[in-house]
């Protein structure tokens, strides 16, 4: 049996592992959860209570990505030092590669819904439910205020981010994280394909840099509405925010550029819909302009910058995305979702070239 033919958790192994760590004497039980296009989520079950388990995928994989290590130390000291972040309780983490062949950690299952392509029962009405789908869409928008009120300081001393920098990291990152896709590509004797608009994007990037002036606080890195749980009720609300492997200490607009990114309108292309695969142009749901608004009014930040941040988020999503459509060409993962990304991922690059206008 080949590495890639193993199970992606091998029950036996964790539920050695798992025994004598989780309450409860009964069974355990493991489930794939087919939710989100990045760390693989599982569902545990015993004696009637669940968790979550997230380990990475498969290779071949960009460096820094996929670490779930790093999502359950944030986790873990957001929960410890009283973040008003809204994030989901952890339990243990395991960082031997034997016991499924990766990584993994697990943390308390919340409650809510994860909202994707369609719209749950207790939001499809479309004459009685436009007002909640709006104050939920809105809830988001706090919710990631609030995050944006966290104190950074404990993150900074645990090493996970730097107080200054950070966009010009990020854009030197990126740059590495492209280059790396065409490194790998060379490796397998493959050319990775050409994205010129790539190249324009990046220069503009790096000729556009804002002032590091916002105060830094912890960044999320791949905030949206399918990354977080959503609760029924009146108003509906965010119960708690997922995906956390992205996050770290920099520039809050980062995470308003790339929900930004997602955030579909009347009279935008069909394809952005079909990319973002989340139902941001139900009717009631703000447009882009009402959600800046609503997070200048909660946070007191300057709006001014917005066009970058926007362009950045779509500039790396692209990346993200390229090295994503590189794994399924690898067949190393099972997701349809990748094979989109032929036409995608120059789509993404063209928009982004139009946001910034170069």
């Amino acid at each position: 049996m080949t590495p890639d033919d193993r199970p992606l958790v091998d029950l036996e192994r964790f539920t050695a592992w798992a025994a004598p760590r989780l309450p409860g004497r009964g069974a355990i039980e493991v489930d794939r959860l087919r939710e989100g296009h990045s760390n693989l989520t599982f569902v545990v079950r015993r004696d009637g209570r669940e968790w979550i388990l997230r380990r990475p995928p498969r290779g071949p994989l960009l460096p820094t990505a996929h670490d779930v290590l790093r999502e359950f130390r944030v986790l873990d000291l957001l929960a410890r030092t009283g973040s008003p972040a809204r994030v989901p309780a952890v339990t243990t983490a395991c960082e031997d590669d034997g016991v499924i062949g990766a990584p993994f950690y697990l943390m308390e299952r919340a409650g809510g819904e994860v909202i994707r392509e369609r719209l749950p029962a207790w939001l499809a009405d479309d004459e009685r439910d436009p007002p909640r789908r709006r104050a939920l869409a809105f809830d988001l928008v706090d919710a990631l205020a609030e995050l944006h009120s966290t104190d950074p300081a404990p993150l900074i001393e645990a090493g996970i981010g730097k107080p200054s920098g950070y966009l010009a990291r990020q854009v030197r990152r990126w740059r590495g994280q492209r280059e790396g896709i065409q490194a790998g590509a060379a490796e397998r004797g493959a050319t990775a394909r050409d994205l010129p608009d790539y190249d324009v994007v990046r220069d503009w990037l790096e000729a556009n840099l804002p002032d590091d002036t916002q105060r830094p606080t912890v960044v999320h890195g791949d905030y949206k509405l399918d990354n977080v749980l959503s609760v029924p009720g009146d108003p509906p609300r965010v119960n708690a925010i997922l995906d956390w492997e992205m996050a770290t200490v920099g520039d809050p607009l980062a995470d308003l550029g790339y929900l930004l990114s997602f955030w579909v309108e009347a009279g935008d292309e069909p394809w952005r819909e079909t990319l973002s695969g989340v139902v941001y142009r139900a009717a009631g749901m703000p447009t882009r302009d009402e959600v800046v608004e609503r997070y200048g009014s909660r946070t007191g930040r300057s709006m001014r910058d917005v066009r970058f941040y926007v362009t950045l988020a779509v500039w790396k999503l692209a990346i993200l995305l390229e090295a994503s459509y590189n794994r399924h060409l690898a067949g190393t993962t099972d997701d349809p979702f990748f094979a989109l990304l032929d036409v995608g991922v120059p789509a993404l690059l063209d928009y982004a070239r139009r946001v910034c206008g170069a």
